[in-house]
């Protein structure tokens, strides 16, 4: 079975910036074996660590990126790098983006790592996230939760194949 770390990115006391945390938080309801449910601050160099050992990855985080707020987006951080213009904004001097592509370079990234990036409206101080957010994680947490039955059908697939 595939070790799948599922890492919710945020801060709950910035508004939209807690879309990731809530999102890991409603993954961790519906419990699958093999994934452990993290939730981090967004600070690269914890980010980096936290992916260690495992299989394959998911992070989840809210930016402000040129779309509609509680559009979501998909990346394949694997195979391609994030585009930078998504991360522009961010208040982290050293943050997912630039944390992923230094893990990228030190080839210290997960087999597989999946970033979904849900557009916010509001980063402001405060507690609450806006409605479209609100809205938006229900969403987010089908598709992550979607995303790791197709990892784990994807490892249990290549398992069978590596026995015969």
């Amino acid at each position: 079975m595939a070790k799948i770390f599922v890492i919710g990115i945020g801060n709950e006391y910035a508004r939209d910036d807690a879309a990731g945390l809530l999102v890991a938080r409603g993954v961790k309801k519906q419990p699958h074996e093999g994934v452990e449910v993290l939730e981090q601050s967004g600070e690269g160099g914890k980010l980096m660590e936290s992916w260690k050992g495992a299989d394959a990855a998911i992070v989840i985080d809210a930016a402000r990126c040129g779309g509609a707020p509680g559009t979501l987006h998909r990346f394949d951080a694997g195979r391609e790098p994030l585009p930078a213009e998504f991360f522009r904004g961010s208040t982290h001097a050293f943050g997912l983006y630039e944390g992923l592509e230094v893990a990228r370079s030190l080839d210290q990234l997960p087999r597989r790592l999946i970033v979904y990036v849900v557009e916010g409206r509001d980063f402001a101080a405060g507690i609450g996230l806006s409605a479209e957010l609100e809205g938006a994680i229900p969403a987010v947490v089908a598709a992550v939760t979607r995303e790791i039955c197709e990892i784990q059908d994807g490892a249990s697939l290549e398992a069978q194949s590596n026995t015969r």
